[in-house]
């Protein structure tokens, strides 16, 4: 993972905060996607410019996890919204 970049939201995912946690429509899958209070946080950072070790950094700074299981549970995070067209790197 490109640690230093930052993320394109893809044009044809639409978002809406509901109580904390982000609902994400593909329209190109028409697939829903539900992300928990984190995984919300997560989009948000990475919404406002932030690279992606900045928010690893911020997740790091903010809950108390081990460092490498953080960092793994991060990446898997990451995979799965490239992996799933959510977001590419910049």
């Amino acid at each position: 993972m490109i640690l230093d970049k930052k993320i394109i939201f893809s044009d044809t995912v639409y978002t809406q905060e509901i109580d904390g946690e982000m609902v994400l429509l593909d329209m190109v899958s028409e697939s829903y996607f539900g992300l928990d209070s984190i995984g919300s946080e997560i989009w948000q950072l990475l919404y406002n410019g932030k690279t992606i070790r900045q928010v690893q950094d911020t997740l790091l700074e903010l809950y108390d996890a081990e460092p490498e299981v953080l960092k793994n549970d991060f990446q898997k995070f990451m995979l799965k919204l490239l992996d799933s067209g959510l977001v590419k790197v910049e």
